[in-house]
């Protein structure tokens, strides 16, 4: 596969996702704080927010619970790995696996493509975290390469593993939990 053909197929990958309700990504860098350290207007126990543009604002969510939608571009032989991992992972941290329409979880939705080239394929993914009605709050995104180029017959399970770590301690860093 050449360079050019690569960029457009993880070009493609990443504007898939994009179509969401939502395009606003929220960033927990982007909190003001005050000089005590806590977020501007607000006592250092109550739950910070962002504004947007228009003065309104949305909350960063302080949730404890977590659903997967179906991955989107797996086979199964690599989406098993990968499940057992984020659950295994997002237990460590500290979530609870939440059934499907749990209106008090953030939902992760996953978007995978595995790229061969030469002797290695990258696997190239996309998590959207949605709240419980849909809106995208934030994007994780990465790439991990296997050796084997023969797509997703030479991913092996520990990729798919290191990808579901990579995830969920991405996850865990917006949320402001530490690693575990």
């Amino acid at each position: 596969m050449t360079a050019r053909l690569r960029k457009l197929c993880i070009l493609s990958l990443l504007a898939v996702p994009a179509a969401c309700t939502s395009t606003d990504v929220l960033e927990p860098s982007a909190i003001a704080t005050d000089n005590a350290g806590s977020p501007a207007g607000t006592t250092p126990s109550s739950q910070p927010s962002i504004g947007d543009s228009n003065g309104a604002t949305a909350a960063i969510p302080n949730v404890k619970r977590l659903q997967f939608a179906p991955i989107i571009g797996t086979p199964v032989e690599a989406a098993v790995p990968l499940s057992e991992r984020l659950t295994l992972r997002a237990r460590e941290r500290g979530f609870t696996i939440a059934g499907s329409g749990d209106s008090q979880s953030l939902v992760l939705k996953g978007y995978f493509s595995a790229l061969p080239e030469g002797k290695e394929t990258t696997v190239v993914y996309v998590w959207d975290v949605l709240d419980s009605t849909g809106n995208r709050l934030h994007r994780i995104q990465g790439q991990q390469t296997a050796k084997g180029g023969a797509g997703w017959d030479s991913v092996p399970a520990g990729t798919m593993q290191i990808i579901a770590d990579q995830t969920i301690d991405q996850l865990g860093i917006w949320l402001g939990r530490s690693s575990g």
